[in-house]
């Protein structure tokens, strides 16, 4: 598709999918532009699970009580 054919079809999408189009172009001249370097193999392997917990997340309550533990058990 030549230049003009693709400006005048871009011309007739509505805003939001001219702006999601601009978004798309920016994006992937971007990661042209500096591109990341690769992973390498096995790396990100030996992190899966290394945040897992056995237990649930405190709650903020949880956390507050601890703070106040800390602050006045010292």
């Amino acid at each position: 598709m030549k230049w003009e054919e693709l400006r005048k079809e871009a011309l007739e999408l509505s805003v939001s999918d001219r702006l999601f189009l601009v978004e798309a172009i920016v994006r992937s001249l971007g990661n042209e532009l500096r591109p990341r370097p690769p992973v390498p193999e096995g790396r990100l392997t030996g992190l899966i699970g290394l945040l897992k917990r056995d237990e649930s997340a405190p709650t903020a309550e949880n956390i507050k009580e601890e703070r106040i533990k800390e602050k006045y058990l010292q």
